[in-house]
């Protein structure tokens, strides 16, 4: 009894999912579309001429596929990809709907808004990257109709974009204080907000399947068809599932890794203190005898100069350079002539 009245209360109180769940479903599509983009990019740079074509018409290719996606989990859970994966679905705003699915209207507008708008939205994104590169080159042609459009549209869509980003901000904050239904003015366009998924609505419907010795050739190819399209949305869906979890492995793996001590941001040590007196010698002065130099002979190992007969009878007994104590010996004297010699 208690366990199921701590379930009813829950529910009560969390019909209307948080802030966190809403944004956090959200920023789930704008990951998994650069994630792909660089998988797609592997392929293409690995073997250009069986995948090339597939990174230059990558976004009206990821299009197509979200389409399908989000058909299928619209049709069979009244939520996108991203909102069923955390529990949350689409309700419409008129409470008119056919059973347990989303009605033909509502479901084409959130199709919409799902995968057009954005698909629109990230041309006119790159579109405008481009123009504006052109135009800091100075690549466009001054007078012509083209130009003139395009510098129009470079002008103006800053704008258009603070606009758009404006309004999205706008919803975000009244949904996050409770003064608004909608999360963003896009689930306001599809006549739809978000709830909960309650325990009912886990239950699996069966498909009705028809039957072939009198059902139509136009039957039979349509019911083809769309378990065609369920098959495919269901291993898309299975994919990205997996995708998602080892993409945020992967985010949690290397947020660990950089919080871990860098090998950089260790003090650094005091500099080592030497035994040996590097103290340079005046110049002219044989660092054995600390007299003027005669017959002046370098050791080729540290550099020094130093009498012929001083540094050749030290080397011979010691084996080292007298300064630095690197080991030398006879072969590595270098005599030397200078022009006042």
């Amino acid at each position: 009894m208690a366990e199921r009245a701590a379930h009813i209360t829950s529910a009560s109180f969390t019909t209307k999912p948080s802030i966190f769940e809403v944004l956090a479903q959200e920023s789930l599509m704008t990951t998994i579309r650069p994630a792909l983009k660089h998988a797609v990019k592997v392929l293409a740079e690995s073997r250009p001429d069986k995948f090339g074509w597939m990174i230059r018409w990558y976004d009206e290719i990821y299009t197509t596929l979200d389409l399908v996606l989000q058909n299928f989990y619209l049709r069979n859970h009244c939520s996108s990809f991203a909102e069923n994966f955390y529990g949350i679905k689409r309700v419409p705003l008129s409470g008119s709907s056919s059973g347990d699915k989303l009605p033909p209207e509502i479901l084409l507008k959130s199709l919409i808004c799902l995968a057009l708008i954005p698909y629109i939205k990230h041309k006119l994104d790159e579109k405008f990257e481009e123009m504006r590169h052109k135009f800091n080159i100075g690549s466009n042609p001054q007078h012509s109709l083209v130009a003139s459009v395009s510098k129009a549209f470079v002008g103006v869509y800053p704008y258009i974009h603070m606009t758009w980003e404006g309004t999205v901000l706008w919803y975000q904050l009244a949904y996050m204080f409770g003064r608004g239904r909608w999360h963003t003015p896009f689930v306001r366009l599809a006549g739809v907000e978000l709830t909960h998924v309650q325990e009912d609505d886990l239950t699996p419907t069966a498909s009705s399947p028809i039957d072939w010795n009198t059902a139509s050739t136009s039957a039979r190819l349509g019911y083809i068809g769309e378990r065609a399209l369920n098959l495919t949305a269901t291993s898309l869906s299975t994919g990205l599932s997996v995708g998602v979890f080892f993409l945020q492995f992967l985010d949690w793996w290397y947020i660990s890794d950089s919080n871990a001590p860098m090998l950089m941001s260790l003090p650094v040590p005091d500099a080592p203190k030497c035994d040996t007196d590097l103290t340079t010698p005046p110049y002219n002065v044989c660092p054995v005898c600390l007299r003027t130099r005669t017959n002046d002979t370098a050791l080729s190992v540290s550099g020094y100069v130093f009498c012929y007969p001083c540094i050749f009878e030290y080397v011979n007994k010691h084996r080292c350079c007298p300064v630095t104590s690197y080991p030398a010996n006879q072969e590595h004297l270098v005599k030397l002539y200078p022009p006042d010699s």
